[in-house]
């Protein structure tokens, strides 16, 4: 609807209540006056017949007494008789009311004494119902979720002007072919259904957090053509009982006027969590709105054409009757993008900002493992800011390289104050870590040495892979604990001291440890068993504790496992440091003067001809 007509529609509404006002005031200070007479009927009767009184005129009502002096007095008559009959039935005689005596002048009545007096008694109702209902339209209108409980919160987008679609997604193509179906059943559903073939009611996306659930659900409509409807699961649930299932069904019904449509519940791990797991037993809100869900799904005909497109990065705690078929009977996982997706979605995300020439997108999608695409598109925001704030015309590949250490570890601080003696520490401590990773065949390569304060850290190392990979060897992990040991080593050896800044760095190589001896039964000593279960409390979500399945003996032997593996790769650290003591005083001394080393300088002090670098990215920071 036109604001403008909002607009004139509200204030001819407000015209109007102020005008009733103005009546009802008119109306009462009318009242006022009546009610305060000088005189009642019985004293004017009686004047009348003592002679005092030379004219009486009679409005309405309303009686005005004219005295032989020329005085005046009001008075009031009753409206069920005339003024002559209520005189008489006064005791007032046909001589007393002789016009000789007494002149009686009686006005005709008017047509609005009536119209008032209706309004008088009527208007007050109006009012307050019209009060009432402009609040309760303003409410609605304005979204005040007060007025409108048991309606649903979802965002409606018409699919005439696509956004998003198929060309705009990169790195998950497998998601996409499987989501292709879902598409080609909205634009021509007759083609499935002539063969008697049943598309999925519900497609459920997983995945870590940022590897475009939205963006793929999204794209989905913009490909179909068909309106969609967005929600969050926790939007359904408030602290009113019965609300959460009410919007669901007021969701559905909506969904089925606009059919061919697609609803998009984001984070559905927010009702959908098992059920009988909650605080509140197996009655509170969240899974009465839960119930209303798998109701509405499995209640669709097939040919509504309504598909339910739900994401989560928590598949495992969803109600299993919500997984089976019928429901979210197809599954699509979107992993983190290989090097191919990554350069796939730099390209996406690069269109329309000026490039300098020396950007190699597929260099930097080799220095991103791991990334998702959404710090992939932070990464190349942050490069477009850097560039902005230098007043360039143009992003170039420093600018890349400098986001993705932003996105690493944080911005620069340079601002910090570090005394002369923590610097040479912070740097042998990174030299430490470079070393031990360039003397280990199995450890991935060193990209970048610095000094520089970045976050929390002091100092830190990027160790990037030279390709993806999928499964880890038990090398390539004993490779990462000793480059991961490599700083407090070196601190060991030139200082005979060591400091809290390889704190974060013993909680990995711990965690890792334990890792190794407990889930993947990499002890020879212990074998290949898992020990302990991981037991979490579905409706708080993250594991809570770790139940032990095991005997003290064996907790014992689990503990002396963690310790060796900890410790020979402190002592397989302390080895090469010794070793290669003159390289790790050389690029010490170097980050010392220059505060940043490039791989390439790193080769020219210490080259490794034979290197095998394969694995995920390791980052070490002091």
């Amino acid at each position: 609807m036109d604001p403008s007509a909002n607009n004139t529609r509200s204030s001819i509404i407000y015209i109007l209540l102020f005008i009733g006002i103005i009546i009802l005031v008119v109306y009462n200070f009318r009242q006022q006056a009546i009610d305060s007479e000088d005189l009642t009927i019985g004293e004017v009767a009686a004047q009348i017949q003592s002679g005092r009184i030379s004219r009486v005129v009679v409005d309405e009502d309303n009686l005005r007494v004219i005295y032989e002096d020329g005085t005046e007095a009001v008075s009031q008559k009753e409206s069920t008789s005339t003024f002559v009959e209520q005189l008489k039935d006064l005791g007032a005689t046909t001589d007393d009311l002789n016009p000789e005596n007494v002149r009686i002048e009686i006005k005709p009545p008017s047509a609005w004494f009536g119209i008032v007096n209706i309004l008088g008694y009527v208007l007050p109702f109006i009012m307050v119902a019209g009060l009432f209902w402009f609040v309760f339209r303003q409410a609605r209108g304005g979204g005040n979720a007060a007025m409108s409980f048991g309606q649903s919160q979802a965002r409606k987008f018409t699919g005439d002007n696509p956004t998003v679609t198929f060309e705009d997604i990169a790195g998950i193509e497998e998601a996409e072919e499987e989501l292709y179906e879902v598409v080609e059943f909205l634009k021509e559903p007759e083609k499935f259904i002539a063969l008697g073939a049943r598309i999925p009611k519900g497609v459920l996306l997983m995945g870590v957090p940022g590897t475009g659930k939205t963006l793929l659900a999204k794209a989905v409509s913009g490909e179909a053509g068909v309106p969609f409807y967005s929600i969050s699961g926790s939007e359904f649930v408030e602290m009113f009982v019965g609300v959460g299932a009410s919007r669901v069904r007021d969701l559905f019904n909506k969904a089925k006027k606009d059919s061919p449509c697609i609803v998009f519940v984001d984070e559905i791990d927010a009702v959908g969590r098992h059920r009988g797991a909650g605080l509140g037993g197996s009655h509170d809100e969240r899974e009465q709105t839960l119930n209303q869900i798998l109701v509405e799904m499995d209640g669709f005909d097939t040919d509504t054409n309504v598909i339910i497109v739900a994401a989560t990065n928590r598949p495992d705690v969803l109600d299993p009757a919500l997984l089976r078929p019928g429901r979210f009977d197809r599954r699509v996982t979107l992993d983190r993008p290989d090097i191919r997706g990554r350069e796939g979605i730099l390209e996406i995300h690069v269109r329309g900002k000026p490039l300098s020439p020396d950007v190699d997108l597929k260099t930097l999608a080799q220095a991103t493992p791991g990334f998702v695409g959404a710090d992939i598109e932070n990464m190349v925001n942050e490069a477009a800011i850097l560039a902005a704030r230098q007043e360039k015309d143009s992003i170039e590949h420093e600018d890349f390289v400098e986001s993705i250490e932003r996105v690493i570890a944080g911005p620069e601080r340079k601002s910090r104050l570090i005394s002369e003696g923590e610097k040479q520490i912070i740097a042998y401590h990174e030299a430490g870590h470079a070393i031990t990773a360039r003397a280990l065949p199995e450890a991935d390569h060193v990209h970048k040495i610095s000094i520089i304060s970045r976050g929390q850290a002091g100092g830190y190392t990027i160790i990037l892979p030279e390709k993806d990979r999928t499964l880890i060897s038990r090398n390539k992990m004993l490779a990462d604990m000793v480059s991961m040991l490599g700083g407090r080593a070196a601190e060991d050896i030139v200082f005979s001291d060591i400091t809290s800044g390889a704190a974060n760095d013993l909680e990995r190589v711990t965690s890792q440890a334990r890792k190794m001896v407990t889930r993947l039964g990499m002890s020879s000593d212990l074998g290949p068993m898992v020990y302990g279960k991981q037991e979490e409390l579905v409706f708080l979500g993250k594991e809570m504790s770790d139940q032990r399945d095991y005997s003290e003996t064996v907790a014992e032997k689990i503990d002396a496992e963690i310790r060796q593996l900890v410790s020979s790769s402190y002592e397989k650290a302390l080895e090469i440091l010794h070793k290669y003591r003159e390289e790790l005083d050389q690029v010490a001394t170097k980050l010392l003067d220059q505060e940043t080393i490039t791989q390439d300088e790193l080769d020219e002090i210490f080259p490794v001809p034979n290197s095998k670098n394969a694995g995920l990215p390791v980052k070490n920071a002091a």
